[in-house]
């Protein structure tokens, strides 16, 4: 019972868990290049009962904004809208609340945190959810928010 207990409050401290397909596939890494990194224990995990390995998302939010760091400048773009703005930083979207008119959209992006204020408007014709990958665009005092 005591062993079930602290499984059930770490599950609430590490929030939801995804499976390494899922997890490698939101990366942008492959499936064999995730495995390495669980047995060399750079990516912490869980194990189920019957010895999967699970990763809490809070452990995707330390490589997520790495995700498009590498390959050709002109392939990384064509994950974004065409904007000119250049500060693009990818993260998951952590919490929604919607107000009226305006929304508000916090992005959890290498472990920080990172709101925006949108209309409320924007917020269901991107379809945004929590868990949802999307961009922070940052120009000068705006902090405005693309679906990826």
């Amino acid at each position: 019972m005591a062993v079930h207990r602290k499984l059930i409050q770490r599950s609430k401290r590490l929030g939801k868990f995804i499976g390494p397909r899922e997890a490698a596939q939101i990366l942008g890494i492959n499936y064999s290049t995730l495995k390495q990194w669980i047995y060399k224990k750079r990516l912490r995990t869980a194990r189920t009962a019957g010895g999967h390995h699970r990763i809490p998302e809070s452990e995707l939010d330390k490589f997520l904004y790495r995700a498009n760091e590498s390959g050709d400048a002109a392939e990384k773009r064509t994950n974004f809208r065409r904007i000119s703005g250049r500060n693009q930083i990818v993260g998951r979207v952590v919490e929604i609340k919607i107000s009226g008119l305006l929304a508000q959209v916090t992005l959890s992006i290498g472990g920080q945190r990172i709101t925006s204020i949108i209309t409320s408007d924007a917020v269901r014709e991107m379809r945004l959810r929590q868990g949802d990958k999307a961009a922070a665009l940052i120009k000068s005092t705006e902090v405005m928010i693309v679906r990826v």
